[in-house]
């Protein structure tokens, strides 16, 4: 029988059982502003307690088939779709995202299950036969077979709650491992249904999947350093990133950081659909997204006319009631997120940078008083100066900065100076100078023609240098969440 969500706000599920909190964590409501819950909060105790639920389980979870494990992600899955209204209602509020992304949300979490089982199937099924082929090991053959890690803790964002958890909980399952989620502070309820929906698979062992909700800065160092956590996979900031790389010990670190992804526009583009596309994966969640394009690096022949089609589109490009099908965005996830963005807008402008429009943090009409500061307006900034920091650092924000560059090697050369290199992307109606150039840029993933987009995670996604480590994606992830044996005969 499945939990109200007065229920799950008060409990954490730990080895099999709900187990209440007296502490809480504070969900704002950023559709109407308000408290839309407040959640329980583990201590280091729960913590631990989860952990030790999952290192025992894992001999048991280590002899299920991958049958039966698929089975699991796609009860999962038509669970999450028995409750779709629900969760897209608390998508929007808790993570104050529109509701049509928010449908597209919950969509994306279910299929990432069902995906999640069908990669487990063809991966399992293809181990590998060798044979010996030196001096002394003649006659020698080996079957090389994957199994699970052992305990994988998940370290979930808030732009994408539900999606993003999906990403991490499916690939771990279906490998056979126990898992441990840790959901963002700001948006726990959507994972506390998600827990919900587990609790009521039938076959999955206790201590299999454990949900503990609670602040980074009580538990987090207490999972991450744990020595029965055998592999962490996380989202969110390379601060944050970097944090856990340092508490973690021996174990497979599976990270996907921040971003900063330049959009170089070459002379020869066509501008009207890098303008569109510039301006999507700029404005696209409020700019709350890992690959948001940040930057635009445009060839100075096109740098005027790029800078007035992209002001012309952001006229379609307005906040407001979430709950409204042609609302494009709504608050930012806190007012210190809009005093970091209006921190970088400040510098650009202070260093030199033209403000074609917004830079201000003015709510939409009708906009509740607690969340008014939340609000940053669409911002176009162009000949952002090279020495700005937003052109290094991740906003996180709804502001298309623009810059011109010389020619392709400085453009190059400002996309790689940031110490964030998770995507990028690049136009031209030259597809050798595209190759020529996505070869050239430091970066996980660079997509030509188009805004970045990591999808459902067909394609192994990721960064380089302090945007993460490894790559993610439904095979990519089940992969790193796996280890091979060698059974030599």
């Amino acid at each position: 029988m499945e939990a109200t969500l007065t229920e799950l706000q008060r409990r954490a599920y730990i080895d099999g059982r709900w187990i209440e909190t007296d502490d809480r964590l504070r969900v704002t409501d950023l559709a109407d502003g308000g408290t839309l819950g407040t959640v329980a909060a583990a201590d280091p105790d729960r913590a631990q307690t989860a952990l030790e639920a999952a290192d025992a389980v894992a001999p048991d979870l280590r002899d299920t088939t991958v049958v039966e494990r698929a089975a699991w992600c796609e009860a999962i899955a038509d669970g999450l779709l028995e409750r779709k209204s629900e969760l897209v209602e608390i998508v929007v509020r808790e993570a104050g995202k529109p509701i049509s992304s928010a449908r597209s949300e919950v969509d994306a979490a279910a299929e990432r299950f069902r995906r999640g089982a069908e990669e487990a199937r063809t991966i399992v099924s293809t181990g590998e036969f060798r044979e010996g082929s030196t001096d002394g090991h003649e006659g020698w053959n080996a079957i090389v077979k994957r199994e699970p890690r052992g305990t994988v803790l998940c370290i979930a964002p808030y732009n994408y709650p539900l999606a993003t958890t999906a990403l991490q909980v499916a690939p771990a399952l279906a490998a056979g491992n126990g898992v441990v989620l840790k959901p963002a502070s700001k948006t726990p309820l959507s994972s506390a249904v998600l827990a919900d929906v587990v609790s009521e698979v039938e076959g999955i062992p206790d201590g299999a999947f454990n949900f503990v909700p609670g602040r980074s800065r009580e538990i987090g160092d207490v999972l991450a350093g744990d020595d029965r956590v055998d592999c962490i996979a996380m989202t969110g900031s390379s601060s944050a990133g970097k944090r856990i790389a340092r508490e973690s010990g021996m174990v497979t670190l599976h990270m996907e950081l921040g971003g900063n992804a330049p959009g170089i526009v070459l002379e020869d583009a066509a501008l009207d659909d890098a303008a569109t596309a510039c301006t999507e994966g700029s404005l696209k969640y409020a700019g709350q997204r890992c690959s948001a394009v940040s930057r635009v690096l445009a060839h100075e022949s096109v740098h005027d006319d790029l800078v007035e089609l992209i002001d012309e589109r952001m006229d379609d490009w307005t906040a407001g009631d979430l709950f409204e099908e042609d609302t494009a965005f709504g608050p930012l996830i806190s007012e210190e997120q809009a005093d970091w963005v209006e921190t970088l807008v400040e510098d650009a402008l202070e260093k030199g940078a033209d403000l074609v429009r917004g830079g201000s943090r003015r709510p939409p009409e009708g906009a509740p008083d607690e969340l008014a500061d939340r609000f940053f307006e669409p911002t176009l900034l162009a000949d952002v100066p090279s020495d700005a920091r937003i052109l290094d650092e991740e906003q996180f924000g709804p502001v298309v900065a623009v810059t011109a560059v010389a020619n392709r090697d400085r453009a190059v050369e400002l996309a790689d100076r940031s110490e964030l290199a998770l995507d990028a992307a690049v136009f031209t109606t030259d597809y050798e100078r595209a190759f020529a150039l996505a070869d050239r840029i430091d970066a996980g993933a660079v997509r030509i023609n188009g805004a970045p987009s990591h999808g459902l995670g067909d394609i192994p996604f990721g960064g380089n240098k302090g945007s993460g480590i490894g790559r993610e994606g439904l095979d990519a992830s089940i992969h790193a969440m796996m280890r091979t044996k060698s059974i030599v005969l």
